[in-house]
């Protein structure tokens, strides 16, 4: 078996153009939904619109998961912080010295939920599955601490082909596809300062999502006589870390601290 973690960014859609094109040997892609109230909405329309289209006329099965429960029942990232009786916060935010604190989200919905589903067509610690992370050339630390289970094998079809991200844009654009945007939940904590004041001026929706969640996770850890976290490293409210009058450059590299290389591919 073998499949590729589809995560609706720019390196895994190239693989997905790559695995059309015969270029490489993947037939199954694997998009592991956090959440339509988490992922960002402009990857699930790439996804939706683009992507699943494109799969389906080159014959390849791009499967929608989601984190399912003992009970049958799914949950969300976001239901999961919301949940009044959660103590601890699955997502790494930002201390009040602007170190990341240790998260779960990864794991709990992205990793487990494709070796779930690699587990039930038949992969086992004897007979692993071959999994492709869409990890490129200028990203390659990330593979490096790339976390393997035992059912599975991991494999970096864009390391082999030692291909970097600009190199993924132009596979893509030479497609006929067009470039998906960066993939993330749109509250990530490792969201570049530039990304958010661009989410404040262009999305101001989903900016106000981001600050009632902040306020969310402080309430609950101040009724616990916890510290407050942040979403951003300036160690203050969302409101306040990202005035509505700053305008500031975009080039800033945005780092998904990502160790299991699942997420912002």
């Amino acid at each position: 078996m073998k499949v590729i973690s589809y995560g609706g960014g720019v390196q895994s859609t190239a693989l997905l153009v790559l695995a059309a094109q015969g270029q490489i040997d993947y037939s199954t892609f694997l998009f592991a939904n956090v959440g339509d109230d988490s992922e960002h909405p402009a990857t699930l329309a790439y996804i939706r619109d683009i992507a699943a289209p494109y799969a389906s006329s080159a014959g390849i099965a791009l499967h929608h998961l989601r984190r399912t429960r003992r009970d049958g029942t799914t949950e969300t990232l976001m239901e999961r912080l919301n949940r009044p009786d959660t103590r601890s916060i699955p997502i790494p935010v930002r201390m009040a010295n602007g170190a990341p604190g240790r998260r779960s989200c990864t794991a709990d919905f992205k990793i487990k939920v494709v070796g779930r589903w690699l587990r039930e067509h038949g992969a086992t610690a004897n007979e692993p599955a071959v999994v492709g992370i869409g990890i490129s050339v200028d990203e390659i630390h990330r593979a490096n601490r790339r976390r393997s289970e035992p059912h599975e094998q991991v494999e970096y079809p864009l390391l082999d082909l030692r291909l970097r991200r600009d190199d993924c844009e132009q596979i893509i654009a030479k497609a006929g596809l067009p470039v998906p945007p960066k993939s993330s939940c749109f509250f990530c904590p490792f969201r570049t300062v530039g990304a958010w004041h661009q989410q404040r001026r262009e999305d101001p929706d989903l900016f106000a999502r981001s600050i009632k969640l902040e306020e969310t996770v402080n309430r609950r850890r101040a009724a616990l006589g916890r510290d407050p976290v942040y979403l951003t490293r300036y160690g203050r409210p969302l409101a306040e870390a990202i005035p509505a009058q700053t305008d500031i450059a975009t080039g800033e590299v945005e780092n998904s601290g990502c160790d299991s290389g699942w997420c912002m591919t």
